[in-house]
């Protein structure tokens, strides 16, 4: 019966596997989105200065680690140090697999660890985060790799995106079955469903890793006796030859990653887009106490923030859809458009408007995290491009996610501090420091009276302005990126090996 089972799973296909990692990712990671903090601060009882101090340490280890362990996995793939010695697709295939394999586990079992007090708050707290951020960078960076090495044409990348949103949205379920279990007076409950959650990560990535590598094991195989298809199924054939055979060393990476100006486009409209995304889930529970909280139930409330969890992955899966028609770039620039057009509906319709205020709100949240789920193909498509105009052995994948990664994950940090600031500026409301009487205004700010008007204000402003400014910033620096349409046509060609082709550069 085993021997049958395992049979059965051997015969899934490549795109279902590469997707149903994203879930054995997405069912811890969204609850340690929702908990890690609270746990922290009312079960653990951690102080102000450690708190602040682990944040602290934690943004310059979160910024750092992606780009770091993105050249460790690639830097054999920048050079050619020995003529002939050149690495086939089916192998690099397998060494993210691998990597997979091993993180995967671990990345569950440092989940675990922030549940169960076991050192100093402080300590634990800096730990944990730093553990945890680490394994979760190697699996995410080998997981958005894969997309890239599995296929070059862009609608297998599609359905392989698809099968990765549909997995990630039903991960999003441990959300909802979290609020059954949470409670900061019993925690026991909690700890146990999160040990759950965690082996059936473990047992998961055991699987699917074991099956991935059981395949491309059998590939690496086949392609040295010249029999290999797995691949040419998802459109990537051998690598070609590299004309340079002396290693490439960071600071010329660097370099040429400076001139790659398709890349510097695309971190200047992401970095944008990073702000956006994480301003919308710092700020999301402010606007709904300060905007809808006298109007709307506590569970209209859990709603409009649970779907914002579970919506953009669905939503996703029609964007992908219409990108495999239209072409990437111009479903981004579309939702560009839609986010600007939504943002100046809401500003002339005004702050009384109820049910489009919940509209709005919810809309703007999936909109921009439907947004991010795309990019990932872009990044893919840059991935090509630095493999042609730099005429590499190999892509490097992992290296490149972590280069975008670096330049646009201070957009995490820049997000609560800029709308904090912006908050202070037009209402004097300080979220981190409220006196008495800050807090009876506050208290009194949903029911209508005079002296609590700049502040309702000023958060109807910061909901409609901020879009509106990101969507233009992303429009300008979208409309100098040239990945797309017929230049986009002729890189996929060039790595794909068509040799009948003009020179990139001509396209």
């Amino acid at each position: 019966m085993g021997k049958r089972a395992w049979n059965c799973c051997l015969g899934v296909s490549t795109a279902v596997l590469y997707g149903s990692l994203a879930l054995f990712v997405s069912i811890l990671h969204n609850v340690f989105l929702l908990y890690y903090v609270d746990t922290f601060v009312s079960v653990y009882k951690i102080d102000k200065l450690s708190f602040w101090v682990g944040e602290t340490v934690f943004l310059i280890w979160n910024s750092l680690n992606d780009p770091l362990f993105g050249w460790l996995s690639d830097r054999s793939f920048l050079s050619t140090p020995q003529s002939g010695s050149r690495i086939s697709s089916p192998e690099v295939v397998l060494k993210r697999v691998e990597s997979l394999a091993r993180n995967g586990p671990l990345f569950a079992l440092s989940f675990l660890a922030f549940w169960v007090a076991w050192a100093h708050p402080g300590l634990q707290f800096l730990i944990c985060l730093c553990l945890y951020d680490g394994f979760l960078t190697l699996v995410d960076l080998n997981h958005n790799a894969l997309l890239a090495d599995l296929a070059v044409s862009a609608n297998e990348r599609t359905r392989l995106n698809f099968h990765s949103s549909l997995f990630s949205a039903l991960g999003s379920l441990s959300v909802f079955l979290s609020y059954s279990f949470w409670d900061k007076e019993d925690f026991m409950s909690f700890r146990l469903f999160c040990v759950a959650l965690a082996a059936l990560s473990v047992l998961g990535f055991a699987v699917v890793s074991r099956i991935l590598l059981h395949r491309f094991q059998n590939e690496v195989r086949s392609n040295k006796n010249g029999e290999g298809d797995l691949l040419k199924e998802l459109s990537l054939g051998q690598a070609p030859l590299a004309q340079t055979e002396k290693p490439i060393t960071l600071a010329e990476y660097l370099k040429q990653l400076s001139r790659h100006r398709n890349f510097m486009w695309f971190v200047s409209m992401n970095l944008v887009q990073v702000f956006h995304c994480h301003f919308n889930s710092n700020f999301f529970p402010l606007f709904l106490e300060h905007l809808l909280s006298d109007r709307i139930s506590a569970s209209t409330g859990s709603f409009l923030l649970g779907i914002s969890y579970i919506a953009p992955h669905v939503n996703n899966l029609y964007f992908l859809t219409l990108s495999q028609k239209l072409g990437v770039y111009r479903v981004v620039r579309g939702l560009f458009l839609l986010k600007l057009g939504l943002s100046i509906a809401m500003l002339l319709a005004g702050a009384d408007q109820v049910y489009l205020l919940c509209l709005f709100i919810a809309s703007n949240r999936v909109f921009t995290e439907g947004t991010c789920k795309l990019l990932n193909l872009v990044i893919t498509d840059l991935v090509d491009e630095d493999f042609v105009l730099n005429r590499r052995q190999q892509a490097a994948s992992a290296l490149l996610f972590g280069m975008v990664a670096l330049v646009t994950k201070p957009g995490q940090t820049f997000a609560p501090l800029i709308g904090t600031w912006l908050l202070c500026v037009y209402t004097g409301y300080d979220i981190f420091d409220r006196s008495p009487l800050k807090d009876s205004v506050a208290a009194v700010g949903v029911s209508g009276t005079e002296s609590s008007l700049p502040l309702r204000q000023g958060c109807f402003y910061l909901l409609v302005f901020v879009p509106i400014s990101c969507a233009l910033l992303q429009l300008l620096a979208w409309s100098r990126f040239t990945l797309h349409g017929r230049r986009l046509q002729g890189i996929k060609a060039r790595r794909q090996g068509a040799q009948h082709l003009v020179d990139v550069k001509a396209i």
